[in-house]
């Protein structure tokens, strides 16, 4: 018989990127006592990647527990970009309700109905917290008119309709119900949650059923299971079989060793759980997303959607150029092989696949932001290697029609602006679906993309709207193929030969485009040094020297004044490159350079 555990209650917190979802979590945890009072808190604490902090984004959803009342809340932290969906709505799972944050001053943003969505459909009641109302320009009430406009589109029921409205500032850690409250703490937020949100429900007396939802990895114990117990209980040494909703056939037999719960940020020992409990697994080596934890004598899998599959690929290669090896501490295809398989044990979007060429791995995942954070990654752990341009991942239908990822692009600008971005993403195949003015003076417009069109595009985009534009964008499924896109209207600048750049050299070049190295920089023939102000490749010779003569003028000698280079960051980079060039990553360089170094064989290969 079904029972409810009402001294738990597990919640998800899901909202747009940067609408404060990970500060939030910081205040819930400092007020409900999780920290001394003396205790120095860093903030955003749950984002514990080095580049989840200095990005500000989420990347990995993340568990914490806190304590009010003797309550147990469990709290899931999700990310908020698109390239991370996938993390969304497999935790919604675990959850019995959601807290949906959204910007006072922002409102309703792509992501936000994306996440509204998932949890919509699996029924979970919804508390609507407006964050930020601290801002001047905050302005609650429209934005709760939007959100119940955003109700009403998704076809919630009435009971979803009626939701609790909150009003927040996270960042100065208060929450009232009504906007002449006096403002204290977060006192209000805690007492919706536990009157709101139900308590998990499942049946103790009913054999194990536990469904992994997350997996974390640790160096020193493997993988790590993350998921609620449905049914029955799950304890130490018991015996069971791990099997999948997806995979009929899999029917692994397994011994629990290690069980945990959450408590504030630490992972505590139990020797057992029962229903509602979210538990981490440890001992189970290649326990998956999916995987369903049971009793031997009665191994029911519970169902499960299909993880979303990727929709780019890069190629991950050997660095085979003249300054291979200098700089990097992994470099050989064995270990940039180990270390991309190695993260299939917590990412779940990605696919690694072996190509016929034993240097050469290909890599698909859900956007340029998912495969740059991959990147970046391995650069700061010393590996080095290097990566071609991302490519659409196609795929035909039954008549043979070829068929290619769309995206829906919302794009705010200032009116000013509108007329060179409506240009250019035409000119990338993208249709203009929606335009309307929203405050600020800011205009919103909706175009429907192929993927491969905003390839490249933000930085452009950046330039055109003197960096005042946002674009958000999110997948909309597979539809046929529009045609082919010019991508770069400009060529490269090209070393001519290796060696060491040179002012003298330097200041001839600068004159054919923009430069990306300065003096004094190491260079190979083959390297791409800038961007030429013309559609075709021009080859120049970056390290010439001057000729001493015996004439001296007055004037000759004038120190040459070079303008600064542009300095790409990695995802500039990536947008920069085109399909006969890579990318070398090294922990300490980015270098572009083309795939034939030669420039003989590269003119024959061009023809």
């Amino acid at each position: 018989m079904k029972t409810k555990r009402e001294d738990i209650r597990n919640i998800a917190i899901i909202a747009h990127v940067d609408h404060g979802k990970t500060t939030l979590v910081d205040e819930l945890l400092k007020q409900s006592g999780v920290f001394r009072a003396n205790q120095e808190v860093q903030e955003r604490v749950m984002d514990s990647n080095d580049i989840e902090r200095e990005r500000g984004i989420t990347i990995l959803s993340k568990n914490t527990a806190v304590f009010y009342k003797n309550m147990k809340i469990n709290i899931i932290d999700t990310p908020g970009h698109a390239d991370f969906g996938g993390e969304v709505e497999r935790v919604l799972k675990m959850v019995d309700g959601v807290v949906l944050v959204v910007d006072a001053f922002e409102g309703v943003m792509p992501q936000t109905k994306f996440v509204l969505m998932k949890a919509l459909a699996l029924n979970h009641p919804v508390i609507v917290c407006i964050n930020k109302i601290d801002r001047p320009e905050a302005r609650p009430d429209e934005v709760i008119d939007d959100v119940l406009e955003l109700f009403m589109d998704l076809d919630a029921s009435d009971e979803q309709l009626d939701c609790p409205f909150i009003y927040a500032s996270a960042r100065d850690g208060y929450a009232i119900r009504d906007l002449n409250d006096e403002k204290k703490d977060m006192t209000p937020l805690f007492e919706t949650i536990i009157d709101y949100v139900p308590a998990p429900e499942g049946d103790p007396d009913l054999n194990t059923q536990v469904l992994i939802s997350t997996i974390d990895y640790n160096e020193y114990v493997g993988r790590i299971g993350i998921g609620k117990v449905d049914n029955g209980c799950l304890k130490i040494n018991q015996e069971a079989v791990v099997v999948n909703a997806h995979e009929p056939d899999k029917v692994k037999k397994v011994r629990i060793s290690k069980l945990y719960e959450f408590d504030g940020l630490n992972k505590v020992d139990v020797t057992e759980a029962s229903i509602g409990s979210i538990v981490a697994v440890s001992g189970i080596a290649d326990i998956h997303i999916g995987d369903t934890i049971c009793a031997p004598e009665a191994p029911e899998p519970i169902s499960f959607q299909k993880i979303s599959d990727p929709t780019l690929s890069m190629n991950f290669l050997v660095n085979d150029s003249p300054l291979a090896g200098i700089e990097g501490k992994y470099v050989t295809s064995r270990h940039i092989r180990d270390r991309l398989l190695r993260e299939l044990n917590t990412d779940v979007s990605l696919r690694v696949e072996d190509t016929e060429n034993t240097d050469c791995m290909k890599v698909s995942g859900r956007g340029e932001l998912h495969l740059s954070v991959l990147i970046e990654n391995m650069r700061r752990e010393g590996y080095e290697f290097a990566v071609s341009k991302a490519e659409v991942l196609y795929k035909t239908d039954e008549k043979g029609h070829k068929l290619e990822p769309i995206e829906t692009a919302y794009v705010d600008v200032p009116e000013e602006f509108t007329g060179p971005v409506i240009e250019k993403l035409s000119q990338r195949k993208g249709e203009l679906q929606n335009m309307y003015p929203i405050s600020g003076g800011y205009t919103r417009m909706e175009f429907k993309i192929p993927s491969r069109g905003l390839i490249g595009y933000r930085g452009e985009f950046l330039t055109d709207t003197k960096g005042n534009g946002i674009i958000n964008t999110i997948f909309e499924g597979y539809e046929p193929y529009r045609g082919d896109i010019a991508y770069r209207q400009t060529g490269s600048l090209i070393a001519y030969e290796s060696g060491e750049s040179v002012t003298y050299g330097l200041f001839s070049a600068q004159e054919r485009g923009t430069l990306f190295i300065g003096p004094g920089e190491k260079v190979y023939a083959g390297m791409v040094i800038g961007q030429s102000s013309r559609a075709e490749d021009i080859e120049l010779n970056v390290c010439k020297k001057k000729h001493l003569t015996n004439t001296r003028s007055s004037s000759a000698d004038e120190a040459l004044t070079l303008v600064p280079p542009k300095i790409l960051s990695l995802e500039q980079a990536l947008d920069f490159i085109d399909s006969d060039e890579l990318l070398e990553v090294t922990p300490t360089s980015l270098r572009i350079r083309k795939r034939i170094l030669d420039p003989t064989l590269r003119k024959r290969a061009g023809r």
